[in-house]
């Protein structure tokens, strides 16, 4: 089951005699529970295509469907809302809110949708991440290591149907990164988390199931590395 569908997705930034086109004509699907990297050096496109995935960018034209829902046929509140819940996003600068602790940054998006809190998985998860004792501290109280493994717990906090990481380990020493790519290996496997990894380091793309090349905003290469 495809549970994310890209068709001839192309952005072009400026008009005219400076006109940059950042994607063109890209295509592939992703299947539940797969764990794809999309890899490509700076200025292929990498990072355009994860911003139009998870919809804080429109394409100047294609479609994006995720689970089966044309993301860009919602309107800005439906938009904001189908993000929110069913699109995961990790950064590389994990994007904390600085005043809240961990146990808020986590549960902020269930929060800001207004629900209940299902205690029983947030407990699971912060558990998986070692973040027990953790839950009262602000963000500027942990290391780089533990900020992104709180990114990481909010990214999961709604089931999303697809998680995106912005190069998680690129802020982070070789232990850490490690630590988190193991992490996010976890989720997708015992989770059946479908796990999408934008990078330009090759030694996570051996880790894959698939890896997507991109250069100078086309897909170069599409290749299987574990059926």
């Amino acid at each position: 089951m495809d549970i994310l569908q890209i068709k001839n997705l192309s952005k072009v930034y400026g008009k005219g005699e400076t006109a940059v086109k950042a994607l063109d004509d890209v295509s592939f699907s992703v299947k539940k529970g797969e764990f794809v990297v999309i890899i490509g050096p700076s200025g292929s496109g990498k990072s355009t295509l994860l911003h139009l995935l998870g919809g804080v960018d429109r394409p100047s034209s294609g479609k994006i469907l995720v689970d089966d829902t044309d993301i860009y046929e919602l309107d800005e509140t439906q938009l904001a809302i189908f993000r929110r819940r069913q699109i995961g996003l990790i950064y590389q600068f994990y994007n904390l809110i600085p005043i809240l602790t961990v146990e808020e940054n986590i549960t902020l998006p269930v929060l800001l949708d207004q629900h209940k809190v299902d205690s029983k998985h947030l407990q699971n998860i912060v558990a998986r991440l070692g973040l027990e004792n953790r839950l009262s501290h602000l963000p500027n109280q942990l290391s780089g290591g533990q900020q992104q493994r709180v990114s990481i717990g909010r990214a999961l906090i709604s089931n999303p149907a697809v998680m995106l990481a912005d190069e998680p380990t690129g802020n982070l020493d070789s232990k850490n990164s490690s630590e988190i790519m193991e992490l996010l290996k976890m989720f997708n496997k015992t989770y059946n988390q479908t796990l999408i990894v934008i990078t330009h380091d090759e030694r996570i793309a051996t880790q894959a199931d698939r890896v997507i090349s991109i250069e100078d905003g086309r897909i170069a290469k599409n290749e299987v590395i574990r059926p």
